[in-house]
């Protein structure tokens, strides 16, 4: 690959990871500065939605981002298709609303329920032939470069929020529980539709598959989530969120579950009851003691101990050998980065020793 020499030894790896094997060491994904650089261009993960009109803009800063980072361990250049997330919301009726100088997409379109008793697909929606034609211009210019990640489709509750609006779901797993299943099962059988559909548009040119978590796997993967189930108790998430998962854990190859903040940590339990899940990546949230803190430690060893892969975002680069001590190796991915290439190159040969 272009842009990592050894890419070839990193997907060994990471293909040893989903199937719970270490060959030396955990996985660790580490990027720095190339030799010589203070710091490397940054990438604007939000050009295509800023620059719907050219493409090429966010695809050539991707490029230059590329050529001034090195990709070390199982790190690797992911150009994810970032529409917002949750952009499978305006495939099925929402409008997004991008906001330049926050950074982010609002999908939120409440609608009545009269509009909603039928989600069809629609081939000729503006926003999932604009999501195409991204997905087809990344991986063409990806060939032999790099690896595009498939785009955040969105949880199926959270999908369901941005259509009937997140106060009124609320009220609705009250008062309308049985609409409330039925709009998720719609929701839940397009979304596969969309999903496949895409996986075979990018991997006509590129092997296995990614997404924004930037963890590649050879089969079919996708990172499943339900950040709504924050507002909801652990009785209701097993009600109207714990069988979509299952759903989606039995028809994709690999799934690790985006588990983000304090108020999703009662719904553990039964995550951990998926069998077919393979993971969980755990987001502290802000205000919060960060991914490295051992005050997580409790929940990632009860994570590990069910057998599930961990998935460790945005760790500091000084705790790795803490984590690497306290924690069980196997399963463990560790995602940080370093002021330099040497620094990077340093800490990858170390873990060896810390395992």
């Amino acid at each position: 690959m272009r842009f990592k020499e050894d890419w070839l030894e990193a997907k060994e790896r990471l293909k040893a990871w989903w199937d719970r094997e270490i060959i030396d060491r955990p996985v660790i994904q580490v990027c720095a500065p190339h030799r010589g650089l203070i710091s490397g261009a940054v990438w604007d993960s939000w050009s295509f939605m800023r620059y719907p009109d050219d493409l090429t803009i966010g695809i050539r800063g991707f490029e230059r981002s590329c050529e001034d980072t090195f990709f070390g361990g199982e790190a690797y250049p992911n150009l994810w298709v970032n529409l917002g997330p949750g952009i499978m919301a305006t495939y099925v009726g929402a409008s997004p609303r991008f906001r330049p100088d926050s950074e982010t997409v609002w999908f939120e379109t409440p609608k009545p329920w009269e509009e909603l008793q039928s989600l069809e697909y629609d081939p000729k929606n503006r926003w999932w032939l604009f999501t195409k034609q991204v997905a087809s211009m990344t991986v063409e210019a990806a060939e032999g470069s790099f690896i595009v990640g498939t785009t955040d489709l969105g949880g199926i509750l959270d999908i369901a929020a941005s259509l009937r609006g997140s106060q009124n779901l609320v009220l609705d797993i009250f008062k309308h529980p049985k609409e409330v299943r039925r709009l998720c099962g719609q929701i839940l059988e397009l979304w596969h539709r969309y999903y496949e559909e895409l996986y075979r548009l990018i991997g006509a040119r590129m092997e296995g598959s990614s997404t924004w978590m930037g963890i590649w796997s050879p089969k079919r993967w996708y990172s499943i989530q339900c950040d709504f189930s924050a507002m909801v108790s652990p009785r209701q998430f097993k009600e109207f969120v714990l069988p979509d998962l299952k759903a989606q854990c039995e028809r994709l190859d690999h799934t690790i579950y985006h588990w983000d903040g304090p108020d999703q940590i009662p719904h553990l339990d039964h995550l951990l009851s998926i069998p077919e899940l393979n993971g969980i990546q755990w987001t502290p949230g802000a205000g919060q003691s960060s991914v490295d803190s051992s005050v997580w430690f409790p929940l990632y060893k009860k994570i590990q101990e069910k057998g599930k892969l961990l998935v460790l975002l945005g760790v500091q680069r000084q705790t790795v050998k803490y984590l690497l001590k306290s924690l069980s190796p196997k399963g463990l991915l560790i995602r940080t980065a370093c002021t330099t290439e040497e620094e990077a190159r340093d800490l990858l040969e170390k873990a060896k020793e810390w395992t």
